[in-house]
């Protein structure tokens, strides 16, 4: 038999390939980040109208289509010969100069116009259909997506005070915006079509990627939450920081002149809230779950905590109901995030939460079976009281306190078993007793 056979195989790197399938579906958070905001905003007609209403209600939107109904207005109309037929013989030679006047009150008329709440309905409504016509050309129902807003020239007109001369000689065509051509079609339906289900897979692909990490490195676990919880924060500060720079890139491209770069801006941002939305939410559950790893981690003061929390833990009804309640406050009355306020993905939201929960749970009362409620209770008030004197100065080292974390170290190691322990720490806490300089207790 060789070296090389007889020498015992060697473990695969498992926390190695468990990082390396984190690092990819962190990868594949922040895509899915993109892809969600895309069906949540432009791929939904209610939130793409609803978007639409709050994008009217920006006044640099507002000045900027009081001008394009305006232009929209004389472009399709003869104002100038609308208004002379109106005039006597003797006054029509001012027709001329009238309609030039006439234009700037036309123009801040219309800006009024679009401030009302039933003009706005019309803008919505108007957006609606546009969206509806758009999921249509996704289908290959239909060939072209138009915006028509004549509906909103006409009440300009009206208001403008011109006895609706004007109106009746607008085209059908008139202040109608082409969004979609016909030659843009095939792009438009592989992309809609793809980008239907992308969002679905991407999310799918990351947290399988999560569940296969953890499956490879079974004693590693806390470490993969950790870790995964670190990817959430990063995918959602990257996605903020992919629409901030997409924001500017798109306001260079689209805003010719100074005047028109804030409607843009106003325009990407509304229509960008979602995006902002979904990457806060992915960092806050990436926050939620490096809180987790650690409250499930050997540091002292998550060793502290679950001791406390043990007496209570140990009792299933005692822990659920205020499981119960801490899931009614954060999940059901603040709702942080866009999931929370979704029933089914809600309801998801708290069966994962509801497992860590138990897991913490067990684990604590298995680690602490024999830890008393006083005591904890007792536990607490000295480390608020710490607390207080260290905020307000009076405080300084408390030579119990490193004498206990001293003392948890020990038992953590196996130094102490734990009726040596729960001996030399009432000991402590009872004010004598100390510990020798090597770190082991004074008998």
């Amino acid at each position: 038999m060789t070296e090389a056979a007889s020498a015992p195989a060697r473990k695969p790197p498992r926390r190695g390939v468990a990082l390396a399938l984190i690092l990819v579906a962190t990868v594949l958070a922040f895509a899915a980040i993109l892809a969600v905001w895309v069906n949540r905003q432009v791929l939904n007609t209610d939130n793409w109208t609803s978007a639409s209403s709050q994008m009217l209600e920006s006044p640099a939107v507002q000045s900027q289509l009081s001008a394009y109904l305006v232009d929209q207005l004389y472009a399709n109309v003869d104002v100038e010969a609308q208004i002379r037929e109106a005039l006597p013989p003797q006054l029509q030679p001012l027709a001329g100069p009238a309609a030039g006047l006439l234009r700037d009150r036309i123009e801040l008329r219309a800006t009024q116009v679009l401030a009302r709440p039933e003009t706005q309905e019309r803008w919505e409504n108007a957006n609606r259909r546009a969206h509806t016509a758009l999921m249509r050309v996704i289908d290959g129902d239909v060939e072209s997506v138009e915006l028509d807003v004549k509906a909103l020239l006409e009440q300009t007109e009206e208001q403008a005070g011109i006895g609706g001369r004007v109106a009746g000689a607008l085209p059908d065509d008139a202040a109608t915006i082409t969004i979609i051509e016909a030659d843009q079609l095939d792009g438009v339906q592989a992309a809609g079509k793809a980008l239907r289900s992308l969002a679905i897979v991407l999310v799918v692909l990351s947290l399988a990627l999560f569940g296969a990490a953890l499956a490879v490195a079974p004693g590693w676990r806390r470490q993969a939450v950790r870790a995964y919880g670190v990817g959430f924060v990063v995918a959602g500060a990257a996605a903020l920081a992919a629409g901030s720079l997409a924001g500017d890139a798109v306001v260079g491209a689209l805003a010719q002149t100074a005047a028109t770069e804030p409607v843009v801006r106003d325009v990407w941002d509304i229509y960008t809230t979602l995006l902002d939305e979904a990457a806060v939410a992915l960092m806050f559950y990436g926050l939620v779950m490096i809180a987790g790893a650690w409250l499930a981690g050997p540091s002292a003061w998550a060793t502290a905590v679950r001791r406390n929390l043990a007496p209570n833990l140990r009792e299933p009804a005692l822990a659920y109901a205020a499981f119960a309640l801490l899931v009614a406050i954060v999940v059901l009355w603040w709702s942080p995030t866009p999931a929370m306020r979704n029933p089914v993905t809600a309801v998801v939201l708290i069966a994962l939460l509801a497992l860590a929960f138990e897991g913490l749970r067990r684990r604590t009362a298995a680690e602490f079976p024999d830890a008393d409620r006083a005591e904890a209770q007792q536990s607490m008030r000295q480390g608020i009281s710490r607390l207080g004197q260290s905020r307000a100065g009076t405080g300084g080292d408390d030579p119990h306190l490193e004498r206990l974390e001293r003392l948890e170290r020990l038992h953590a190691d196996g130094v102490l078993d734990d009726a040596e322990f729960r001996a030399e720490k009432a000991r402590i806490l009872n004010g004598g007793g100390h510990t020798t300089e090597a770190g082991t207790p004074a008998m």
